[in-house]
């Protein structure tokens, strides 16, 4: 249908090419990034409330590759449409404004109270933690929705509780480790079960201990089960199919950085193979690289069995490197 499209400024071709977005997106972070620099150019052409479940796509497979000036470009690109949805919404009352809104696959408010989320992950990985606070407390100050049902009730309840989490988790990256025993204990609150918001909470504080040299073998012993039964989760959105692959991958690098610097090397390896196999899969050539230049730095310290096991790996995406890209084997 896109192809056949005659008119290139037409909302239909920018649904086509919305969903032909949706199902390109994988494991391949390279193609993940074409896909969406392919689908930038068509989301104004889209329907005004569609347009914001693009965006939130969007800026949640550019976080996934850690691309944090277009998060912020596009977080806010979001949050300036819905305001202005919102408020069209309650002050028009429009009951054609209440049937689009029926089409977001989350509340109105959502979207500008993510923009908020995203901004301040954006700030975060810029190292502005003061900054990535102002927006925490944005998202967590939510009196001005006016909604009352059990839906907005749910997402209110998510934006309190990660309000609460990230609120620790930037003084702790700003250096005030006195926080540090609070977000454990916030963490532990919520370990009854394994969500996918458990590994970034655990992401942070290995980003903590290797950042200021930490000793948090206790912490880990305590979530050790936890992290033993990570498992992908069928991907049913955006954010599942893309920041949750990834951050997996951290999570391994972050606990292999810790223990190959304390000296607990089968540890060590252990999670730096899994992060070597897990960014070779998703396309992350910079953090694949990361995991290859640490196991050299440290491969004095590898037994005989995980030296193997990381040539045949090598060997192995050498050669499939040969065969995608129709390299002659000269060693054959």
């Amino acid at each position: 249908v896109a192809e056949a499209e005659r008119y290139q400024h037409s909302e239909r071709l920018a649904v086509c090419q919305y969903r032909i977005f949706t199902i390109k997106v994988g494991e391949d972070q390279s193609r993940n990034l074409e896909a969406a620099t392919l689908l930038e150019p068509f989301v104004e052409r889209l329907d005004e409330m569609e347009q914001l479940d693009a965006l939130k796509d969007l800026a949640n497979v550019y976080r996934s590759l850690r691309k944090w000036d277009k998060v912020d470009e596009i977080a806010r690109k979001m949050r300036a449409k819905a305001e202005i949805q919102y408020s069209m919404k309650h002050q028009q009352q429009s009951r054609m404004c209440d049937e689009s809104s029926k089409k977001l696959s989350r509340p109105l408010f959502v979207y500008i109270a993510y923009a908020d989320l995203l901004c301040s992950g954006s700030c975060e990985a810029k190292g502005d933690y003061h900054q990535a606070l102002q927006y925490t407390y944005a998202y967590a100050s939510l009196d001005w929705v006016l909604e009352k049902d059990e839906d907005t009730q749910h997402w209110m309840g998510l934006f309190q509780n990660w309000a609460e989490g990230n609120t620790y988790v930037y003084k702790l990256l700003s250096g005030d480790l006195s926080v540090l025993n609070d977000y454990v204990q916030y963490i532990i609150a919520s370990s009854d079960k394994v969500d996918k918001e458990m590994i970034v909470k655990l992401l942070n504080v290995m980003f903590a201990a290797n950042q200021y040299k930490l000793d948090v073998n206790v912490i880990i012993k305590r979530f050790e089960p936890i992290i033993a039964s990570f498992v992908q989760q069928p991907s049913t959105d955006m954010y599942t199919k893309q920041v949750i692959p990834e951050q997996y991958a951290r999570l391994g690098y972050e606990l292999a950085y810790y223990y190959l610097h304390q000296g607990s090397y089968e540890d060590g390896f252990k999670y730096l193979m899994y992060s070597l196999e897990s960014y070779h899969t998703l396309n992350n050539e910079t953090y694949y690289l990361n995991c290859v230049g640490m196991f050299e730095h440290f491969r004095t310290h590898a037994v005989p069995e995980t030296k193997e096991k990381y040539s045949k790996f090598i060997e192995k995406v050498w050669l499939d490197n040969v065969k995608k890209n129709g390299t002659a084997n000269h060693c054959s």
